[in-house]
């Protein structure tokens, strides 16, 4: 059942999400990245193995950069590229790391290396710490939601 404040808030997130990103669907020929895309790496250069083992975000570096499925991954060490590159899927964040209360909505926006939860052995990030509060008040709702517009909200 969605409060008056939930929806509010919900609505304010929104808002700011559409103040910084671009949330209509491009046209056709114009299809965004499979990606989230920063300073020329996935995830801004963020190690998304260093989320399950060090417990949070790391930045990775060129020197650990791996081309996987048309993108550049950086990690922090030769061992979490290895584990990457070994096991991709159990790594690479949910919806191509991009927000996934955003996804849930049926848009794409930018993320935060801090906005970060593993959910059944999976990586979800979001827009920031505000917009993950409220993707956290229903998260099964929200992955349900977010899974259903993947990947079609890329086109």
């Amino acid at each position: 059942m969605t409060t008056r404040r939930t929806f509010l808030t919900s609505a304010a997130a929104m808002a700011t999400i559409a103040a910084t990103t671009t949330l209509t669907a491009l046209p056709a020929f114009a299809a965004k990245d499979a990606y989230y895309i920063k300073d020329g790496t996935v995830i801004g250069g963020y190690d998304p193995v260093a989320y399950f083992t060090d417990g949070g975000p790391a930045q990775g570096s060129a020197e650990h950069a791996l081309d996987w499925d048309g993108a550049t991954w950086h990690f922090t060490s030769a061992e979490n590229k290895a584990a990457f590159k070994a096991d991709p899927a159990k790594y690479a964040p949910q919806y191509g790391g991009y927000c996934a209360y955003a996804v849930s909505k049926g848009a794409t926006a930018k993320t935060e290396p801090e906005a970060w939860k593993i959910v059944d052995d999976k990586l979800y990030l979001n827009f920031d710490l505000d917009v993950q509060k409220i993707w956290l008040e229903d998260v099964p709702g929200n992955i349900t939601k977010a899974d259903a517009n993947w990947p079609g909200v890329l086109n």
